[in-house]
């Protein structure tokens, strides 16, 4: 595939069953960092939506009778096809989500682990052996626990990682058994459009997988449709929970994103170092990551250290065009967005907030900016800011530290920097996070990990194994003897 100015357009349809449809329209792909169009793909409107469950649905029994292991095979077929194309996908994500092309390099050899992680999985496929004569009810019985899969599942996948989160979704669901029909963002539809076509390819039944771009309104023929046993959405959180109200009698798994806090003990160790880290979970790809750094915590002896390492990071952070292998923040998904985070930069600033480093804009490109004194009423703090864009702010006491990251609607993943095993284990038992990454950043993530949040940040875990658990259901035999 190639870069910029290539004389192709990728057009594709929707991927229903064992192959294209044309759709019911066409959906332009633009590059957020220049606006040129780069794709075209099918709209799928209310009659490919249709066929798409038609299809999942008669693909019940055939994934079904598709052994585990055979399963497998699929998936580490589709890992091997995933990682033979990666420098093809890598360019698809810097044309539509306009992440920079190291990112992008990184992502696709993440797809490629998550499929083989949900192969491992498919291959130790989970029973249990009850004893039930511990109690009178029991006597002479035996009981036998295995999971099936749920059925039909319909996943709604995010713009920013577009190849590996809707790999989080597919893998899964194949590992599982499920038949799915995935929605990707209408911004960045061709990597979840490959995929399913590297997952036919690679030996599933026709309507396993299947693909259908079209905007979120739409996809109401999906959700309300009761053939469809489980829901796994990654979005945001005003749209994640309305889904789940309205299918209260369905599977539902949520990740909607986060306000991530990292702590910075004295001990937690070189301090130019750890603003590097910093300064990468909070700028890279333009900080459009759930778990992107948004508020420093730290501890006020080494404040004005850090805060002088800080500063640096972000005004020597490479930011500009994505197809620069230097840089590793390039522009946000829309012009919008960029407005967005120059408004709440501004409204910090008229509560009290100080800027410590420069402001600079270009179209949707917005340079790593540093603040702090950010009023607690700030959207910078209480929101999630999805920019590149982060706030110091200090502690006298750990304990403060750790109530001012529970100052959150949400609570996905928090980052803490130091060496005390106690201090560790305090904000492991305090810390209303889905997880606490001690000696790094909040961002990181290993794909098989039990991934998600609580509070407003969701239910449910992905990680191929999680997500398997998610999406299938315990069925017990009870078998008496004699």
């Amino acid at each position: 595939m190639g870069g910029r100015g290539a004389d192709t357009m990728r057009e594709l349809g929707c991927f229903i069953g064992e192959g294209w449809n044309d759709g019911d329209g066409v959906i332009a792909v633009r590059s957020p960092f220049d606006g040129r169009e780069v794709a075209r793909v099918g709209r799928a409107g209310p009659g490919e939506l249709r066929a798409s469950l038609d299809a999942a649905t008669a693909a019940r029994e055939p994934m079904l009778a598709l052994p585990p292991h055979a399963r497998a095979t699929v998936l580490e077929r589709a890992a091997g096809e995933v990682a033979r194309r990666r420098d093809e996908l890598a360019q698809v994500l810097v044309e539509e989500a306009g992440k920079p092309v190291a990112l992008a390099r990184v992502e696709a050899d993440r797809c490629a682990e998550t499929f083989a992680d949900a192969a491992r999985v498919a291959r130790s496929p989970h029973a249990e052996l009850l004893d039930l004569t511990g109690f009178g009810s029991g006597a002479g019985r035996m009981g036998l626990v295995r999971r099936y899969p749920v059925g039909v599942v319909v996943g709604i996948a995010p713009f920013n990682f577009p190849l590996n989160l809707v790999a989080h979704k597919l893998g899964p669901a194949v590992a599982a058994g499920c038949p799915i029909v995935l929605k990707p963002a209408s911004q960045t539809p061709t990597p979840a459009l490959l995929l399913a076509e590297i997952l036919h390819r690679s030996g599933l039944p026709p309507g396993a997988v299947n693909v259908v771009p079209c905007g979120g309104a739409e996809a109401d023929v999906l959700v309300g449709d009761v053939r469809v046993r489980m829901l796994t959405f990654t979005g945001s959180a005003q749209v994640g929970w309305e889904l789940r109200r309205r299918l209260h009698d369905r599977r539902v798994t949520l990740e909607l994103g986060g306000n991530a806090a990292v702590i910075v003990e004295p001990d937690g160790g070189d301090l130019a170092a750890i603003a590097q880290r910093i300064a990468l979970g909070a700028f890279a790809y333009a900080g459009q990551s759930c778990i992107s750094v948004q508020r420093v915590l730290v501890h006020e002896r080494i404040a004005d250290d850090l805060r002088s390492e800080l500063v640096a990071a972000a005004e020597t952070f490479v930011t500009g065009d994505p197809e620069s292998g230097e840089v590793l923040c390039g522009p946000m998904v829309s012009a919008a967005d960029a407005d967005r985070i120059a408004a709440w930069v501004i409204a910090a600033e008229a509560g009290g907030a100080r800027r410590l480093t420069d402001w600079r804009r270009e179209g949707s490109v917005v340079w790593p900016t540093l603040l702090e004194r950010v009023p607690p009423s700030a959207s910078l703090w209480s929101d999630e800011a999805f920019g590149p864009v982060a706030v110091l702010a200090t502690y006298r006491d750990f304990e403060d530290a750790l109530r001012m990251v529970n100052d959150s609607r949400f609570g996905l993943q928090a980052g803490l920097f130091t060496r005390d095993v106690e201090k560790v284990q305090r904000a492991l038992d305090v810390l209303e996070v889905g997880a606490v990454i001690q000696g790094d950043i909040p961002s990181w993530r290993s794909d098989p990990m039990p991934y998600g949040g609580v509070k407003q940040s969701g239910t449910g875990r992905e990680g191929a194994r999680y997500a398997v658990e998610e999406m299938t259901e315990p069925r017990l035999l009870v078998l008496r003897r004699g």
